[in-house]
């Protein structure tokens, strides 16, 4: 029981990775640094957050974009500077414009495609010839002698 209650509270306390060292004193300023982190990709991690990675690379950026709240940027400015260090791929939320647009449009276009041409098949099918009718009586004759040999 005891072991459960524990499972139970961590798992409804926020983990993240940011270090004591890291936070600043400003709350304001810690609680944007904390947005902004939630929007960057963790190089090394992939798919998680800068403000959720161990990476050492991932403590690197939240050191980077704190230093630039403290040198009075704003959070778009701070975004734009990180984007422009490590490019597009740093955002857990890409923009869908240049060469990104492609893979937005890419998906829905498939899709679309694929229900047009499964739409022309069964109406294609649909107008198909009707299957041979049964056999003659001379055709099932010819059969019979066929099988019986």
């Amino acid at each position: 029981m005891k072991r459960l209650i524990l499972i139970l509270s961590m798992l409804a306390t926020p983990i993240f990775a940011v270090q004591p060292d890291e936070i600043l004193d400003d709350p304001g300023l810690e609680e944007r640094a904390r947005e902004i982190s939630k929007e960057l990709r963790c190089l090394v991690c992939r798919n998680e957050s800068i403000d959720e990675s161990n990476a050492d690379l991932a403590r690197d950026l939240r050191l980077l974009v704190r230093e630039r709240l403290v040198e009075g940027d704003s959070d778009a400015e701070v975004i734009a500077f990180v984007t422009d260090r490590y490019g597009e791929y740093v955002l857990l939320k890409p923009t869908a414009r240049g060469a990104n647009l492609v893979l937005w449009v890419t998906g829905p276009a498939t899709l679309v495609l694929a229900l047009v041409i499964a739409g022309l098949y069964l109406r294609r099918r649909n107008r198909a010839p009707e299957a041979a009718a049964a056999l003659s009586p001379e055709e099932e004759a010819r059969l019979k002698r066929i099988l019986d040999e």
